[in-house]
C-alpha cells in the first residue's frame, strides 16, 4: 500500500472514530438531559417554607387548636438534641460528613444485594439521597429515581453545608403517625419539644424513617423498643456512647405522649375563629403558615359555660322526659362579649360540635320573643319617652291591611293591669304596650333602629316585630344588648386580636369596628329599666347575684325558644335554648325557666373574677323613686316605689 493510501485509511479512521466519538457524546447528553430535564431546580429551596403548624390561644394562653396540613414544627439545628443528630447519622448515613451526596460503594453493595435478591430493594441512600427524594420525588422504587435522587444529592452537595442539609432533613422527614419534622415527632410520641429528648427518646426518634407506620411506638411499642435498641447498638458500635450508657438508655421504659382524639379546646369558636381567618388570610397560609394567632376568648369563662350550658340542658332534659316528649334533644347557644371590647369572651354553638358542628350562637337565626323588646322601649327613649311615660295594657284588635280578620294579640300571662309605665311593661314583659309603642313609633323606624344597634338579619316592619317574631341571630341580639351598658357604643363583636408568623412579625390586628348607636344618656336609661326586669319582673331569679345586673327573658309561641340576655358593667350575655327542628321544649318552658339559669350560673363564676362595678350615670340624668303603675314620684317608704334614671327635665314632677 502505497504513502497515499495510507494517508486516506487514516484519515477515514479518524473521520469515523469522531462521528462515533459525536454519536456516543450525544447519546450521553441525550441520556444526561433525558434523566435531568424534569428534575426540579435545587434553587426553588431559596424560597422553600415548609408548612408548619398555626397555633390559636386563648386570650389567657390556654393553647386551643392546631390548625396543619401536615404536623410538622421546623425548628433550628441548634435546638435539636446531639444524641439525635447523631443516632441518625449512625443509624442512617455514617459517612454523612464526608461523602459528596452518594456514597458509591454502599450503592455497589446494595446493587449486589439486588442481584441476589433477584429484584429491586431501596437502600444505599443516603441523608442528602433521602432528602432529594422527600422534597422533590416520589417514593416509588425505580432504577430512574435513583439516578435523579443521585443528582439532586450532588446538586444539593454543591450549594449547600452539612449543617444545613442535615437541618432540613430533620425538619421534612416523615417519621410516623402523622408527624413530619423531629419536633413534631417529639411533641406527638413524648408530649415535649424535642430539645427536651433524652437519650433513648432520640434513638427512637432515629429509628422510626426506616419504617414510620411499623416503628410508631403509638402503633407498635415492642417493635419500637426493638428498633429503638439496634440503634442505640449502632452508637455504641460507632464509639457515640459508652456500654454503660447504653445498658442504662437500652433499660428505659417508653412513656408516649398523652393522645387527645378531640383536642381542639372551646370548638365551636374555633371553627368561628377559622372561618374569619380563611377569608382574611387565605387557607393555604393559614393551615401551612406556621402562624400564632391570639384570641378574645377567657378559657376560664368558657369553662364556666361549657358547665353551666350542661347542667341547664340536663335538667330541661330530665323535664322533658317527664313531660313525655318524645325523642327530646334539646340545644343551647351561649355567647359572652366584652362590653368595654367587643371581644368574644366564651361561646358555645350547641351541646356537642362532633355531633353537630352547627353554630346555633352565630348562625342560627330563631325569634327572640320578648327579648326583642329592648329595641322597642330603647327606640322610645331616643324620641324623648320617659320610662315613667304611661301606656294602656288592655285588649286590643288591629285591621291589618294583608289580612281578612283583625288581629288580637294577648299578653303571655293573659291578664292585663291597665295603666302603666313604660318601665313596668318592660319588667313584666306585658304584650299589649309593646305593640302600641311600636304603633306610636313607626315599624320600620324601629327595624331601622334595630340594624343600627347590630341586627343583621331581616327585621320585617309590622307590628309583631315588637314581640320577637322575626329571626335574628344570638350573637347579634347580644351585641346590641352589649350598646346599653358600653354607653351607646356598638362595637362588632370579634373572636382574632392578633396574627404573627413564624420570625413575630405581624400579619394582622384587630381594629374593632365601632359606633354611636344611640346617646349616653338613652344607653343608661335602657340599663336602669332592664335592671328593672330582674329587680321587679320576670327575671327575679338572678337576684341571687349580688352585683349590678340586668337583661330580659324571651319566650316564643309554644315555648319553641327560650332566651336570656343579659349583662354587668363590663360582661354581655345570651343564653337561647330550644330544639333545632323547632318543635316545643315543654310546657311552661319560659326564658326564665329554660335559660335564665345557665346565665345565672355562668354570670355568677364570670363576675366572681371581676372587681365590682356600678353601671353608668352620665352627668345629665337623674335619679329618682317612682310609682311603677302611675309614674308619679313616689317617697322613699312608699310600697312598690322603684328608682328609675331620667333625663333631666323628664322626670316626673308630680306626687301620687
Amino acid at each position: 500500500m502505497d504513502r497515499n493510501s495510507q494517508h486516506i485509511n487514516k484519515k477515514k479512521v479518524a473521520i469515523l472514530l469522531f462521528l462515533a466519538g459525536g454519536v456516543f457524546s450525544g447519546i450521553l447528553v441525550g441520556a444526561f438531559l433525558a434523566l435531568t430535564h424534569d428534575l426540579p431546580q435545587i434553587l426553588s429551596l431559596e424560597t422553600f417554607r415548609p408548612s408548619s403548624v398555626t397555633r390559636i390561644y386563648s386570650a389567657d394562653n390556654v393553647l386551643l387548636a392546631e390548625l396543619f396540613v401536615e404536623k410538622r414544627d421546623p425548628v433550628p439545628l441548634k435546638a435539636i438534641p446531639d444524641d439525635l443528630k447523631k443516632a441518625l447519622i449512625a443509624t442512617e448515613d455514617r459517612k454523612f460528613y464526608q461523602h459528596s451526596g452518594v456514597d458509591l460503594k454502599g450503592i455497589l453493595r446494595a446493587v449486589i444485594s439486588d442481584i441476589r435478591a433477584g429484584k429491586f430493594v431501596e437502600g444505599a441512600s443516603t441523608i442528602t439521597q433521602q432528602l432529594a427524594k422527600t422534597l422533590f420525588l416520589t417514593s416509588r422504587k425505580t432504577l430512574l429515581r435513583k439516578i435523579k435522587e443521585a443528582f439532586l444529592a450532588f446538586q444539593l452537595e454543591r450549594r449547600y453545608t452539612k449543617d444545613e442539609i442535615l437541618e432540613l432533613y430533620l425538619n421534612q422527614v416523615y417519621f410516623g403517625s402523622g408527624a413530619y419534622g423531629v419536633e413534631s415527632a417529639a411533641r406527638i410520641f413524648f408530649g415535649k419539644p424535642a430539645k427536651d429528648l433524652g437519650l433513648a427518646e432520640c434513638a427512637l426518634i432515629a429509628g422510626l424513617p426506616k419504617a414510620p407506620s411499623r416503628y410508631s411506638p403509638l402503633i407498635n411499642k415492642d417493635l419500637a423498643i426493638k428498633r429503638r435498641n439496634i440503634v442505640l447498638k449502632q452508637m455504641k458500635d460507632t464509639g457515640i456512647i459508652s456500654e454503660t450508657t447504653f445498658t442504662k438508655a437500652k433499660e428505659e421504659r417508653i412513656y408516649p405522649g398523652k393522645q387527645n382524639n378531640n383536642p381542639v379546646k372551646a370548638p365551636y369558636f374555633v371553627d368561628y375563629i377559622k372561618n374569619f381567618l380563611e377569608k382574611t388570610l387565605g387557607s393555604s397560609r393559614l393551615y401551612k403558615g406556621g402562624l400564632t394567632v391570639y384570641t378574645t376568648l377567657d378559657f376560664n369563662l368558657q369553662k364556666a359555660a361549657e358547665h353551666a350550658v350542661a347542667n341547664g340542658l340536663l335538667a330541661l332534659e330530665n323535664r322533658m322526659k317527664t313531660q313525655k316528649i318524645k325523642n327530646p334533644a334539646p340545644e343551647c347557644a351561649l355567647v359572652s362579649l366584652d362590653v368595654q371590647s367587643g371581644g368574644i369572651l366564651a361561646m358555645i354553638g350547641g351541646k356537642d360540635f362532633y355531633k353537630t358542628p352547627f353554630n346555633r350562637a352565630t348562625s342560627a337565626k330563631r325569634q327572640p320573643g320578648s327579648a326583642f323588646k329592648p329595641i322597642v322601649y330603647a327606640y322610645a327613649i331616643e324620641h324623648d319617652f320617659p320610662q315613667s311615660k304611661t301606656i294602656l295594657d288592655a285588649p286590643v284588635s288591629f285591621k291589618i291591611a294583608t289580612r281578612r280578620n283583625h288581629w288580637s294579640p294577648e299578653n303571655f300571662s293573659g291578664d292585663y293591669k291597665g295603666e302603666i309605665t313604660l318601665r313596668m311593661a318592660l319588667s313584666l314583659s306585658q304584650n299589649i304596650p309593646a305593640i302600641r309603642l311600636i304603633e306610636m313609633l313607626g315599624t320600620s323606624s324601629v327595624a331601622g333602629f334595630g340594624y343600627t344597634l347590630g341586627i343583621e338579619s331581616t327585621l320585617y316592619p309590622n307590628l309583631s316585630l315588637a314581640l320577637g317574631t322575626s329571626e335574628v341571630t344570638l350573637i347579634n341580639l347580644t351585641a346590641a344588648y352589649s350598646v346599653f351598658p358600653n354607653k351607646g357604643e356598638l362595637i362588632k363583636p370579634y373572636g382574632v386580636m392578633e396574627v404573627v408568623d413564624q420570625s413575630g412579625r405581624l400579619v394582622f390586628r384587630v381594629k374593632p369596628l365601632k359606633k354611636v348607636a344611640m346617646s349616653r344618656a338613652g344607653a343608661s336609661i335602657m340599663t336602669d329599666m332592664l335592671k328593672g326586669v330582674i329587680q321587679e319582673g320576670t327575671g327575679k331569679k338572678a337576684r341571687v347575684i349580688t352585683r349590678p345586673v340586668a337583661g330580659k327573658t324571651g319566650t316564643t309561641n309554644g315555648y319553641k325558644d327560650a332566651l336570656f340576655i343579659g349583662f354587668s358593667p363590663s360582661i354581655a350575655t345570651g343564653v337561647w335554648v330550644g330544639q333545632d327542628v323547632f318543635v316545643t321544649i315543654g310546657k311552661r318552658e319560659t326564658g326564665a325557666k329554660a335559660a335564665l339559669p345557665i346565665w345565672i350560673e355562668f354570670m355568677t363564676k364570670a363576675l366572681d373574677r371581676k372587681p365590682f362595678q356600678y353601671f353608668d350615670m352620665p352627668d345629665d340624668l337623674v335619679k329618682v323613686r317612682m310609682d311603677p303603675f302611675t309614674g308619679l314620684l313616689a317617697s322613699d317608704d312608699s310600697p312598690g316605689a322603684v328608682t328609675a334614671f331620667f333625663k333631666k327635665g323628664t322626670e316626673p314632677k308630680k306626687f301620687r
